[in-house]
């Protein structure tokens, strides 16, 4: 069994986050059982009868053998083709109750952190300010309910955290059921 595991740019913690966890399963792609599997998202209109290792993933043999995709392109307007195959095609999805999406800053993807509540989000008031923005932009007209929703991420709603590779800024979008 590895212990080392590939280092995704885009997602640098898949362990923390739970996309990836420790087990003994075989890779449907390599037939090899390497310590880790994947949990999370993949898209594709094959039937996938498992889950992959990090190094299928990482490698690109999963998404090519499959035809599919471990994120979907959306939020992803404006990377170069590179970046949107290494994002949708290498890098580890997340868990969401909404479809998954990738977020972009500095014209490059951002690198998925985690699903995190206010707690988190309160070290990061310039999320907090984005969020608010980008729910008013939703429809969200009564500012004290807004501020009660977002004191209350972590609670049947959350946010995914995400952090530009290039600057350094945080940002995230609000995921509910």
């Amino acid at each position: 069994m590895s212990t080392d595991m590939p280092a995704f740019r885009y997602h640098p913690d898949p362990l923390a986050s739970g996309s990836i966890r420790e087990s003994t399963e075989t890779c449907v792609c390599c037939n090899h059982i390497k310590g880790r599997i994947y949990t999370a998202t993949f898209y594709t209109a094959q039937k996938v009868s498992g889950r992959f290792c990090p190094w299928c993933i990482a490698d690109g043999s999963a998404a090519e053998r499959f035809a599919g995709e471990f994120t979907d392109s959306y939020g992803l307007e404006g990377v170069s083709e590179e970046t949107l195959h290494e994002v949708t095609r290498r890098t580890p999805g997340f868990h969401g109750w909404q479809d998954p999406h990738w977020l972009v800053h500095c014209h490059d993807a951002a690198a998925f952190i985690s699903e995190v509540g206010y707690r988190e989000l309160a070290i990061h008031p310039a999320v907090l300010d984005q969020l608010r923005h980008d729910l008013r932009m939703d429809g969200w007209r009564d500012a004290a309910k807004l501020e009660q929703f977002l004191t209350h991420l972590g609670e049947g709603a959350t946010a995914m955290l995400f952090r530009c590779t290039f600057c350094g800024t945080h940002l995230a979008y609000v995921d509910a059921s």
